[in-house]
């Protein structure tokens, strides 16, 4: 989703902003913040956060039990090729999620420029406080490895920090909504309100998201992150969500039916980043592109660097 701002521009899925999300189909309602005060602090978590929590963990034994959110990267099972990487990449790269500031609503369907971060990316996790220790140890032990990963595959500096952040990654469950929304505006004081409502107003349905700014001055560059992660999500689906919500912030924002393997898809067959999703990021990282590029000026440079790699080392 993209949308202006008055300084900043909300990025993360489009031309200044983008966001990204990953979601289930399944009809629900939306999940407004609870009033201020209405949960006790010996009421945590609350009956509504035992709930999701109850609802998530059943998600994730029926993927399991179906075969989905594989942590393998892919295999024989999900080849690939050059031709589907130059199109998974255009797919993913140029087109939005959602429409750019109309919260969840489809986008147009239009191409835009590439978007990815210049400076580099320094993330760091906040918790809310209804989240236990151990929860929290176990996120950054997974964030401080997939943070160095993703740093390989783009070969982009990308670091887990406790100051100085750019890419902020918030895990709050429902009992911590208000802290949380306290957050996003200190994040981004001129957040306007359909991007603050993506945060304010998540369904069930949408596990998590991530939003991606870029300066008014460099509308295809990003330099500042938000992502949303649910505490309640049983831990297989917190991994799942750190991985795809952080590629997407870094500039992979779009989902497509088409890509395998990948998480990119909507589908849930994959948990974690691929082996095709390291070869999407090192693409996109790539210094003979610029942010900005369109899919035409694009797709001759892609072309030359996939006949390089196959010829040699990537």
């Amino acid at each position: 989703m993209a949308a202006g701002q008055a300084g900043r521009v909300f990025a993360g899925l489009a031309l200044g902003l983008a966001l990204a999300a990953c979601d289930m189909p399944v009809p629900d309602a939306s999940a407004p913040a609870p009033p201020r005060g209405a949960t006790a602090a010996d009421d945590v978590p609350s009956a509504r956060s035992k709930a999701l929590a109850a609802r998530y963990a059943r998600t994730e034994r029926d993927l399991k039990a179906r075969g989905l959110l594989r942590t393998d990267g892919g295999g024989p099972d999900t080849p690939f090729t050059d031709t589907d990487l130059m199109r998974n990449f255009e797919r993913i790269v140029f087109f939005d999620e959602y429409a750019p500031g109309a919260g969840f609503r489809s986008p147009s369907g239009r191409a835009g420029g590439l978007r990815r971060w210049a400076e580099p990316v320094r993330i760091a996790v906040e918790f809310g406080a209804s989240v236990p220790e151990e929860q929290r140890a176990a996120d950054r032990d997974t964030l401080d490895a997939y943070a160095a990963r993703l740093s390989r595959a783009a070969r982009h500096p990308i670091s887990t920090v406790r100051r100085r952040a750019n890419f902020h990654v918030l895990v709050m469950s429902e009992d911590d909504r208000a802290e949380g929304l306290d957050r996003v505006r200190a994040l981004a004081p001129d957040i306007d309100t359909a991007t603050f409502g993506v945060f304010r107003n998540m369904p069930r349905s949408i596990h998590c998201l991530v939003v991606a700014f870029s300066d008014r001055g460099n509308p295809h560059t990003y330099d500042l992150a938000i992502a949303w992660v649910r505490a309640e999500h049983p831990p297989l689906m917190r991994e799942s969500c750190f991985h795809e919500e952080l590629a997407q912030g870094l500039g992979l924002a779009n989902d497509s039916p088409r890509a395998r393997p990948s998480i990119f898809n909507d589908d849930d067959e994959f948990a974690h980043l691929t082996t095709h999703d390291e070869m999407l990021l090192r693409m996109l990282y790539h210094p003979d592109l610029r942010p900005g590029m369109t899919p035409d000026e694009a797709r001759p440079v892609l072309r030359r660097l996939l006949d390089e790699w196959q010829a040699g080392p990537v």
